[in-house]
């Protein structure tokens, strides 16, 4: 087990979305985050105490969370003095990157002469199967996004505290490396073997009580050329009875892809709709989640009703306004 509270390490984040880690931990999970530390440049505030390793231990963290998720997962080499003096410190790591701590020698000598622990949360530690398509009981939600960190996760954690605050029966299914950090479980599904990626999906949202729920976090886009095949595996191995869009309106091109333009709802809505149907003829599509964090309240009201209007499905902002809307789409099916 990783042991908590947390200091969360920004690290030089280029911008505030490059710490969408640390961020998810600050969010959902606030008890464990006791404060941050940014290096020189770093363009991410998660509006914690900035601490130094030392002022952290005193207050008691007790693992430095690599909380940046960076094109690539790699552990950048400007990140080691700080990590090589976290665990002479005191501190355990943890990181969900795809380059592992544990693949790194010097990482792995300090921690093994200071009797520290390195946490890899990106390893598959399950022998998943080859999907099979065959129809589980219980109902299950997934989120979907014209791009990669719209909101998908905040979707469907939202989705998943409304559906137990009514007593309804509900689970945050993690899929990612940071809902697993705010979860404690799930399946990385981004560092399993392609060909089992679907069957992991099944794994994870197993048969269970008709009246169940399960929210399905989302991972990048069907229109990203970068990560589109995770997306994938999550709409066919989740068999999804509903789908929930999730869009940010601002960005100018898809994150990372300078030559590619932003989806529109329209089209990720027919896309989605009608790869989901290949393994739940049922699926449907009953409402969208918008990432207002760059509007103002107005500003963001008026974007909602306009969405709402034009494509006639509730549109909310479920982390602004809560999932209470989507939560009654689901009860309605």
């Amino acid at each position: 087990m990783i042991k908590t509270p947390y200091l969360l390490f920004l690290g030089d984040a280029p911008d505030p979305l490059a710490a969408k880690v640390a961020r998810g931990i600050r969010d959902w999970r606030p008890e464990n985050a006791i404060g941050q530390f940014r290096m020189e440049g770093c363009q991410a505030d998660m509006r914690l105490p900035d601490m130094t390793l030392a002022e952290a231990r005193a207050a008691g963290a007790e693992t430095l969370v690599i909380g940046v998720a960076n094109r690539g997962g790699v552990i950048s080499p400007a990140w080691k003095k700080v990590l090589i003096a976290a665990l002479e410190e005191g501190f355990d790591l943890a990181s969900g990157l795809h380059n592992l701590l544990r693949d790194e020698p010097d990482l792995v000598a300090v921690a093994k002469a200071t009797g520290r622990s390195l946490h890899d949360v990106r390893v598959p530690n399950v022998q998943y199967p080859i999907a099979n398509g065959v129809k589980r009981s219980g109902k299950r939600c997934l989120a979907v996004g014209t791009d990669c960190s719209v909101g998908k996760m905040y979707t469907a954690l939202a989705m998943d505290a409304e559906m137990k605050a009514r007593g309804l029966k509900s689970s945050f299914r993690a899929t990612g490396q940071t809902g697993i950090l705010i979860t404690g479980e799930g399946v990385p599904l981004d560092a399993v073997i392609a060909d089992f990626m679907a069957g992991a999906v099944e794994w994870l949202t197993p048969d269970n009580d008709p009246d169940h729920w399960d929210m399905i976090e989302g991972q990048g886009s069907l229109f990203h050329i970068s990560y589109s095949g995770v997306t994938m595996a999550l709409v066919h191995g989740g068999q999804p009875d509903a789908l929930i869009l999730c869009h940010e309106p601002t960005r100018p091109h898809m994150r990372g892809l300078p030559d590619y333009e932003m989806p529109s709802l329209e089209a990720l809505r027919d896309l989605a709709l009608t790869l989901a149907r290949q393994s739940n003829a049922a699926a449907q599509v009953v409402g969208i989640s918008i990432n207002t964090a760059a509007f103002g309240e107005d500003e963001a009201l008026a974007y909602l009703a306009e969405v709402e209007k034009r494509m006639d499905l509730p549109a909310v902002d479920p982390f602004r306004q809560g999932a209470a809307r989507l939560c009654d789409a689901l009860e309605a099916i």
